[in-house]
């Protein structure tokens, strides 16, 4: 059934009435709230409308998203909380998330002083009413008032005024919400999230700083995941595109997706302290192109040209690699000499598509030499069978991943090809609730550069919207590891 939207005076449900909504006029206080709440039965409901700050840090206006609220028992969480803070902002409100308090009065100066030394960021007359209802329920409230400018100060019409009018703004996506929430399930791929040279990669970065101190610089990415080089910053590395920006000397650590030896040249002439953090099966790839190209044959590299792991191992030998991108550049190729021909691969490819490149290649050059194991790489191929087996059975694939992750966007694909809408979310911000409505099976998945946490967190929302039940979609087990450089290790 979809969802409720709760609102205690007659102007916020007006301001609330979008088309296709259910819109309730509760009453005002906790008394009305909670023979309302009573009455509900087991539907979602948001609780939304006006309230008060109880910081200077909100303002009249913008909108509280509440992550908990007040409970006969102590603190009630609200997990979808953060799902619905991001979709607010999209539509162009500043929004806060934090606890939301309830008092049985309007609440002034001392008392609102104390709870926000409590952690609340506003407080209503309604909300713990709703806090034992049975299913999904979030908070949303538009401030009018805060410590500095109450109730009775003049501006109070001007203020409300500004609070209806976010409330109209916030009402489309309170709806979205509602059509959002219902009971169903995760599907969880396994294996997902980081693979061993991920692991390795920011052990490296993290060791290197322990052992030298910051900065410590690194070229480009360490690995393509935005939350991973944020959180590394943080701790001192700096990240830069080229060699060309790191002082001389300075301790400097090259990237999981492997470079070029004119990188490696321009490192030494800068008299860098390197420490390769280049994926041990991308190095296998480099090895491969360096063993073709030494014998004279041209090197047909399937992958994507502007990613940086084929950009280095392009560089090993520019003038025997060919990139092949897709088939039908297979189809058309010429190479020096058909007779001396082999090919290798971008380890993050998709598996299928990769194949369908190489038959072509191998129908049209019978002669041409392979790799002796394959090149895409065991964490990417267990990944998209994963995702695979999920996407047969869900009705919505979410891929958490950085856009720049090419292994990421490979896992979409794969779930796409099954004929299950996919989409690649960084975040459980980017997470449209449009995508949600209808969906009881959500799949959900991460990209070998993508933390597990995000995926942890992405879960809890998801069963803050009623997706409480949670199945593992086991395909293979991962126990590789690799070992550090000796600078690290």
């Amino acid at each position: 059934m979809t969802g409720i939207v709760c609102a205690p005076m007659r102007l916020e449900a007006a301001a609330l009435r979008v088309p296709g909504a259910r819109v309730l006029h509760t009453g005002m206080g906790p008394r009305r709230a909670a023979d309302c709440a009573g009455r509900l039965g087991d539907v979602p409901v948001v609780v939304a409308g006006v309230a008060g700050a109880v910081t200077e840090a909100v303002r009249p206006g913008d909108v509280v998203v509440a992550t908990e609220i007040d409970g006969p028992a102590g603190p009630v969480e609200l997990p979808s909380a953060p799902l619905l803070a991001a979709a607010l902002r999209r539509q162009g409100l500043t929004v806060h998330t934090g606890p939301v308090a309830s008092s049985d009065t309007l609440v002034e100066g001392v008392e609102r002083a104390r709870l926000a030394r409590r952690g609340a960021l506003a407080v209503d007359m309604e909300s713990a009413q709703f806090a034992a209802v049975p299913g999904p329920l979030a908070v949303a409230r538009a401030i009018v008032d805060t410590p500095g400018h109450p109730l009775w100060r003049p501006g109070t019409v001007l203020r409300g005024i500004a609070g209806l009018r976010s409330l109209r703004l916030a009402a489309p996506v309170l709806h979205q919400w509602c059509e959002a929430a219902a009971d169903g399930e995760v599907l969880l791929a396994s294996p997902r999230s980081f693979c061993a040279g991920v692991d390795r990669a920011i052990e490296i970065v993290e060791r290197a700083l322990e052992r030298y101190g910051a900065p410590v610089y690194v070229r480009r990415q360490i690995v393509h995941n935005a939350h991973v080089v944020r959180r590394l910053e943080g701790l001192g590395a700096v990240f830069v595109q080229e060699i060309e920006e790191i002082p001389p000397g300075a301790t400097t650590v090259l990237a999981a997706h492997g470079v070029s030896p004119a990188v490696r040249e321009a490192a030494a002439g800068k008299g860098l302290q390197v420490i390769d953090a280049t994926c041990p099966l991308v190095t296998k790839v480099h090895n491969e192109v360096r063993r073709y190209s030494s014998r004279g044959d041209t090197v047909f590299l399937i992958g994507h040209a502007d990613h940086e792991e084929v950009e280095g191992t392009f560089g090993e030998a520019p003038e025997h690699v060919v990139v092949v991108e897709d088939a039908a550049a297979a189809a058309q190729v010429r190479p020096r000499d058909p007779a001396r021909v082999a090919y290798a691969m971008q380890t993050t490819l998709a598996v299928d598509e990769a194949e369908e490149i190489a038959s072509v290649l191998r129908e049209r050059f019978p002669a041409m030499q392979a790799p002796r194991r394959d090149d895409i790489c065991y964490a990417t191929t267990n990944r998209q069978r994963a995702v695979r087996a999920v996407a047969e059975r869900a009705d919505l694939v979410l891929v958490v991943g950085s856009e720049n992750s090419s292994n990421s966007r490979r896992l979409v694909e794969v779930a796409r090809r099954q004929g299950t809408p996919a989409h690649l979310v960084d975040d459980v911000s980017e997470v449209d609730l449009r995508w949600l409505a209808g969906a009881k099976r959500v799949g959900i998945t991460a990209g070998a550069s993508a933390p597990p946490h995000l995926v942890e967190e992405l879960t809890r929302c998801l069963a803050g919207l009623g997706r409480d039940s949670l199945r593992e979609s086991q395909v293979a087990d991962e126990d590789v590891q690799f070992t550090l450089p000796r600078e690290v290790g």
